[in-house]
């Protein structure tokens, strides 16, 4: 039974989380599934994600290209990260729930690491298609253990030089594919139940306010700040599910 202090703990969590999506256009699992972690079992923590990530997603889809047009470009990266999600799910079958807290933690101050320090390269439009089926794989793989895959397809999109329209289209078609088969995965080996994806539902009341308030904040706070102070949160996240 989960005390009543800690479901407002959860509502804050979302509301975190939706305010980062909004203000960033990303960030919604990275914020609120390690947080959700320090409560509830891993399991629970991401299956209370499933409503928010992929409304959350779906709506922003439609930005840039569009959802038709971003799944062909991202055809590779889509099918490769949706067979890797699976099986590395599949594996953690076998873990404990501290084992998956570590991992958790992991794959978060490795999600750090590549917010802080973004690799400066370009990927030529030549080499697009292989270098997205590696992204797809490694995202898939941290995918299916924490459900955190967002820095990775970050990195990768950013070394596309997409204007930010373009990137929001892009990045949420791809997160919206690979939480599909995340989702489809755990419930099929009992990692979910339907009783969290009927949870998540209430949590996209929560999700939503914070996703307004961060539109409003896009325009009046300072990226870089807002950024510096989202990556310190999470390393303080990080070190107390290590702890």
């Amino acid at each position: 039974m989960v005390p009543d202090y800690t479901w407002l703990l959860i509502f804050g969590a979302f509301v975190l989380g939706g305010t980062v999506k909004g203000a960033l256009g990303v960030g919604l699992p990275l914020v609120t599934v390690p947080m959700l972690s320090l409560w509830l079992p891993i399991g629970q923590a991401i299956g209370l994600m499933v409503m928010p990530v992929l409304l959350s997603n779906l709506i922003q889809s439609r930005e840039g290209a569009g959802l038709r047009g971003n799944l062909r470009r991202f055809a590779g990266m889509i099918a490769t990260q949706f067979v890797v999600t699976i099986v590395a799910v599949r594996l953690t079958l076998a873990m404990s729930p501290s084992e998956l807290e570590t991992m958790v933690a992991v794959s978060l101050l490795i999600a750090v690491g590549l917010m802080a320090f973004t690799p400066q390269f370009t990927v030529h439009p030549r080499h697009e298609g292989a270098a997205g089926i590696g992204v797809g794989a490694l995202s898939g793989l941290l995918g299916g253990i924490s459900s955190l895959t967002g820095p990775l397809v970050i990195a990768y999109l950013m070394a596309l030089r997409l204007n930010r329209e373009a990137f929001v289209g892009s990045i949420s078609v791809i997160y919206l594919c690979g939480a599909i088969p995340l989702y489809a995965a755990m419930l099929y080996f009992g990692r979910i139940g339907l009783g969290d994806i009927g949870l998540s539902i209430l949590a996209l009341a929560p999700m939503w306010a914070g996703l307004l308030m961060g539109r409003a904040l896009r325009t009046r706070v300072n990226e870089a700040f807002f950024r510096k102070l989202l990556l310190l949160f999470l390393t303080v996240i990080a070190i107390l599910l290590l702890s």
